[in-house]
Order: structure tokens, then C-alpha cells, then sequence
């Protein structure tokens, strides 16, 4: 063991790189990142209840405007489950429609509380990240400033979502379409590795904006840029990977029931460890550590390590006092003696 610390030791002198890693990974774990993480996870799937009643009103209220929609969606159903489930289905949809009013303002006081909750947990997991000493304020306003911040990352969420937009390659595709040379093999080429780049490119401004921007006390652009890159290329690899998943898992009447969900716990769970790995790159980099926050040093206790010396007691005291009166006594006589002899 003690040869393979040492070992480890002299990669991390040789491999900045290394160093840094293995810093990033300690301030993971001492702030109990996985903690967090799997909070942010709860959080998440809870939020995400309340926004599908939100969505099913809005739907509601387009199906009441365009009466046409609402009689092909029951032709549909009735074609596709005739009897009596058809009819049932066709009822619950009515009843839902009827109760749009009430499931939209339901869903949007449930989707406020659990929003607040989600934003106020990813906000003290990446000001834990950054080891932050945060002065505690008022519920009111902590609760006023996280709803502002869960509004600048909707609007960020927005911004990222039109840039994949254009980065997906369908507006590319249309212009290239209509310039006439989309059949060029060196043109497509050049279509995907910009709908990549442009992809990445959305992801890493709104990382940027998560790492520097949502922690308790602001951060600089300039620290959370390289980590946000970093987590950036890992979430477009993991958003891959998960496409895969999903193709494979919903082939069957099980994974077509269950696999959505698990792909979608999974999905939010790893990537809130991305993210808050990444914020502790960020913040485990040499010119953020010498920036850090140093608490004062414990205040000195002085204690006393010896008891004080005790003083004769009685017995002793006369002890002594006999001892000095025995010795006076016999320098008296010897001194006497001395002097009759002159």
C-alpha cells in the first residue's frame, strides 16, 4: 500500500491533469455530491407530474377552440378500442377537457412549490461544490431569489433548446435543399459536424450559466468555462447513449411501460453528477483554489498540563522546624566549644 501512494504520488506531480482529477474527485465526495445528486433527481421527477397536468390543460384548452381535433382524437380512439374501453377512454378525455381550469391552476401552484424545492436543492449542491460560506437570509427572499433563478435557467433552458433546434440540421438541411447541393456527400459531412459543434455549443452555454450563476454567491464566467466544456461533450455523449437505451429497452410491452421511467431516472441522476463534478473541477483549479474561502484558525486553550507544587503539609512543616532547632543547637555548642579551647 504504501508503495502504490507513493506511486500514485508521483503521477500526480508528473500529470497535472491527473492532479487535478483526483482534487476534483476528493471535493465530490467530502461535499457528498451523490447526495445532492440524487436529490436533484427527486426533485426533478416530482416537478415533472405538475408540468404534465399543465400540459394536459393547455391541451384542453386547444381541443374547447378547435372542436374538429377533439372529433378526429375520439374517431381515432373508437377505431382503435372499439366496445366499451373506447368509450371510457373518450369519457375520461371529456372529463379531463372539463376539468382543464382546475387541473392548469392545480398543476401550477404544485409546479411552483416543487420547482422552488428543485431550484433551491441544485443551488446549495453546487454552492456546496464550490465550498461556499454563504450568510443565511431571510425564507422570503432566498425564496424570491430562487424563483428568479428559476426563471433565468427556463429562459436559458429556451436559448439552449433553439440553438439544438438549428444545430438538429433541419434548417440547414431546408437552406441546402434550396441552394441545390445538398446531394454532395462533402456537404452533408460538413452538415453533421456542424449540427455537433453547434450542439455542444448550446449545451456549453447553458452549463455555463448553471456553474456560474446558480451557486449562493456568483461565480466568474471565466472559472466555469473550461469545466462547463467538459460537461458539455460528457452530456452530449450520455444524451447518445440514452437514445440508444431508449430504441433498445421499448421494444418489447414491458420496456415499453417501465423503460421510459428508469431511462429518465437514470438520465437526470447521472447528469446532475455531471454537472456538480464539473463545478467541482471548476472549483478544485489552481487559480479558484488560491481564491478559496479559509476559515480562521481554532482559538488557543491554554491548559495547564502539570499541577502547581503543593507546600509542606503540617507533619512536615514541625518536621522541618525540629530539624533547624536539632542543627542550631549543635552549631551553637560546636562554635562554643571552639571558642573555650582559645
Amino acid at each position: 500500500m504504501p508503495d502504490l501512494m507513493a506511486f500514485l504520488e508521483r503521477q500526480r506531480a508528473a500529470r497535472p491533469w491527473l492532479d487535478h482529477m483526483v482534487r476534483a474527485g476528493g471535493r465530490y465526495q467530502q461535499q457528498k455530491g451523490d447526495y445532492f445528486a440524487a436529490g436533484i433527481t427527486y426533485f426533478s421527477v416530482f416537478a415533472l407530474f405538475p408540468l404534465l397536468m399543465v400540459a394536459f390543460a393547455v391541451t384542453g384548452f386547444v381541443l374547447v377552440e378547435h372542436p374538429e381535433l377533439l372529433t378526429t382524437i375520439h374517431d381515432s380512439i373508437s377505431k382503435a378500442m372499439p366496445g366499451e374501453l373506447g368509450v371510457q377512454i373518450n369519457q375520461l378525455i371529456d372529463s379531463a377537457i372539463a376539468a382543464r381550469r382546475t387541473v392548469g391552476v392545480l398543476g401550477l401552484v404544485v409546479a411552483a412549490y416543487s420547482g422552488l424545492g428543485w431550484m433551491a436543492n441544485l443551488r446549495e449542491a453546487l454552492s456546496a461544490m464550490w465550498d461556499q460560506r454563504h450568510p443565511s437570509t431571510g425564507f422570503v427572499r432566498t425564496k424570491l431569489v430562487d424563483l428568479t433563478k428559476l426563471v433565468g435557467l427556463l429562459l436559458a433552458v429556451v436559448v439552449s433548446i433553439g440553438l439544438s433546434v438549428l444545430a438538429d440540421g433541419g434548417v440547414t438541411r431546408t437552406v441546402l435543399e434550396w441552394l441545390g447541393i445538398d446531394h454532395l456527400g462533402w456537404v452533408q459531412t460538413a452538415v453533421q459536424v456542424l449540427s455537433s459543434l453547434l450542439a455542444i455549443a448550446a449545451t456549453w452555454a447553458l452549463f455555463v450559466w448553471v456553474i456560474a450563476r446558480l451557486p449562493r454567491e456568483p461565480i466568474t464566467v471565466r472559472s466555469a468555462a473550461r469545466a462547463a466544456l467538459f460537461a458539455a461533450i460528457g452530456f452530449e455523449v450520455f444524451k447518445r447513449l440514452g437514445a440508444i437505451y431508449l430504441r433498445a429497452v421499448t421494444s418489447g410491452p414491458a420496456g415499453s411501460a417501465f423503460g421510459p421511467i428508469i431511462g429518465l431516472l437514470v438520465f437526470v441522476y447521472f447528469t446532475a453528477r455531471l454537472v456538480l463534478f464539473s463545478t467541482a473541477w471548476a472549483a478544485t483549479a489552481r487559480e479558484n483554489v488560491r481564491q478559496a474561502y479559509v476559515p480562521p484558525p481554532d482559538p488557543a486553550v491554554i491548559e495547564i498540563t502539570a499541577p502547581p507544587p503543593k507546600g509542606p503539609s503540617a507533619a512536615e512543616a514541625l518536621a522541618l522546624v525540629g530539624a533547624g532547632a536539632v542543627a542550631a543547637l549543635g552549631l551553637g555548642g560546636f562554635f562554643r566549644r571552639r571558642r573555650d579551647r582559645r
